[in-house]
């Protein structure tokens, strides 16, 4: 668990120290650019685009330490320790409700992995054979999010970013050993910086979902050499963090 904290935590400082620094060129060019790039973008009521960004999937994972049905019947629990890259892609629609907020409906498609290790009472993780567990997902994803954008800086613009996002997954498998819902709702949330090109502008953000809804199936995959997978876990919800690029 520390692993997966720390390694989610070394991405956001990074991206936080890239976007200062891309902030910063901007504010440097100021004074040798008298003209802003882009300068009627923000007066439009309605403008497009598409995005492409990368993400890493992950499971609020509750146990209930139920037996694995084994003959010795050693409790299992389950946990994700590994976070996996995954991929996102989309269309941008976002309208102006008023100065400095914008309704925007991003519609799109992603791909990812979770990886739910299971291990023993005494920390021992299972045979390699059982354990991870690799769940995959294609997500169909329906967000509709709220942006509130700060005073742009010449060429540069914070903003931050809230709503939710409906997302149905199309990968939904057996083959899988765990079963999950294929329907979940997230509240999403997340900051960014706008910076406007000579032909478009590009923005870059961090933003987290939290599902709200426990995906798992407990019905089970119906084969019985998955029960103690399912049977050992009282609920999981989804958590999934993305990187993206927008250009509009």
């Amino acid at each position: 668990m520390s692993e997966k904290i720390f390694s989610v935590k070394k991405v956001a400082v990074l991206v936080l120290i890239y976007l200062g620094s891309l902030s910063s060129f901007g504010q440097g060019n100021a004074g040798n650019k008298k003209v802003a790039n882009l300068r009627s973008f923000d007066e439009r009521p309605l403008h497009f685009g598409f995005l492409i960004g990368f993400n890493t999937m992950d499971f609020q994972v509750y146990n209930n330490g139920v037996s694995n049905a084994g003959n010795d019947f050693t409790p299992i629990y389950g946990e994700v320790v590994h976070l996996q890259p995954g991929l996102n892609i989309g269309i941008v629609s976002s309208y102006k409700l008023r100065e400095h907020l914008n309704l925007r409906f991003l519609p799109g498609i992603s791909f990812g992995q979770r990886d739910v290790y299971y291990i023993d009472e005494t920390g021992e993780e299972l045979s390699s054979e059982v354990s991870p567990l690799k769940v995959k997902s294609t997500f169909l994803e329906f967000p509709l999010l709220v942006k509130y954008n700060a005073l742009r800086m010449h060429n540069a613009k914070p903003y931050i970013i809230g709503g939710v996002n409906f997302r149905y997954d199309l990968a939904n498998n057996k083959s899988d050993r765990l079963l999950l819902n294929s329907f979940d709702t997230y509240l999403e949330a997340g900051a960014g910086f706008d910076f406007y090109l000579t032909y478009f502008r590009m923005s870059l953000e961090l933003k987290a979902s939290f599902g709200l809804l426990d995906v798992l199936n407990h019905d089970g995959t119906g084969d019985v050499r998955d029960d103690a997978f399912t049977d050992a876990l009282d609920g999981l919800r989804s958590r999934i963090f993305c990187l993206t690029f927008y250009f509009e």
